[in-house]
């Protein structure tokens, strides 16, 4: 028996795949094969199509890893064979029927707010003014800036894309909390978690946490990989 060692990497809204560089060393450092989905974040149908291309290219099972909106992507793609687990990474873990956009409907009484400005043609942005406070409050801040103004557009199809069956009904789930999240909210990330039966782990970071604490995102990934033998 040995270790899963394909790794599939999802990204979330707002960014792109590179963000999970460090990750991405660390775990092939340590013999895994990676994937980095590129997801165009137009729709989220869309999104799990170019998701399971990846997942076909794999040599046998893999790990399936979604940070934020990547979460719904991989609730949804993670039905494909391929799928062994499911790691999200302070992400979104939607039920049967429901989006990002019902998720963060209706905010707890002082929770966070994301500073998203109105729709540009379709298309969401953060304030870039606020991004780095809002997303990447650890990360080093010439970085964060560069992140603020290389932001992805996200597509209202992919906010109100809606799961059809969430994948962690029957496969093994494991999610990693940031608990200095100002994205999406901790209490928020411990419900999705508990709701999904999922082995937790929480660690002080902000909602970029794959950025900034990329050992602990890796060490997660690694459980998973290491429980699917």
């Amino acid at each position: 028996m040995s270790t899963v060692k394909n790794i599939v990497l999802v990204h979330g809204g707002f960014v792109d795949g590179s963000g999970w560089q460090a990750v991405y060393r660390l775990l092939t450092r340590d013999g895994f094969n990676v994937g980095v989905v590129q997801n165009p974040t137009h729709s989220l149908e869309g999104d799990v199509a170019v998701t399971h291309q990846v997942l076909d290219s794999q040599d046998g099972p893999s790990v399936l890893v979604g940070h934020s909106y990547g979460g719904a992507v991989i609730t949804e793609a993670g039905w494909h064979d391929g799928v062994a687990a499911l790691v999200y990474i302070a992400a979104f873990a939607p039920d049967k029927d429901e989006s990002v956009g019902t998720l963060i409907a209706d905010p707890a009484p002082g929770a966070p707010v994301p500073p998203i400005l109105p729709p540009q043609d379709g298309f969401l942005f953060l304030d870039r003014e606020k991004f780095a406070a809002s997303f990447a409050g650890d990360v080093p801040p010439e970085d964060a800036q560069f992140m603020a103004d290389s932001q992805v557009p996200w597509g209202l199809g992919a906010l109100n894309g809606t799961v059809t069956e969430a994948a962690w009904r029957a496969k093994p789930s494991w999610y990693l909390v940031a608990t200095d999240d100002r994205m999406i909210p901790p209490p928020a990330q411990r419900a999705m978690a508990e709701r999904t039966g999922a082995t937790v782990a929480e660690v002080a970071g902000s909602h970029a946490i794959y950025v900034s604490q990329p050992e602990a995102v890796a060490e997660l990934i690694k459980q998973a990989a290491a429980h699917q033998a």
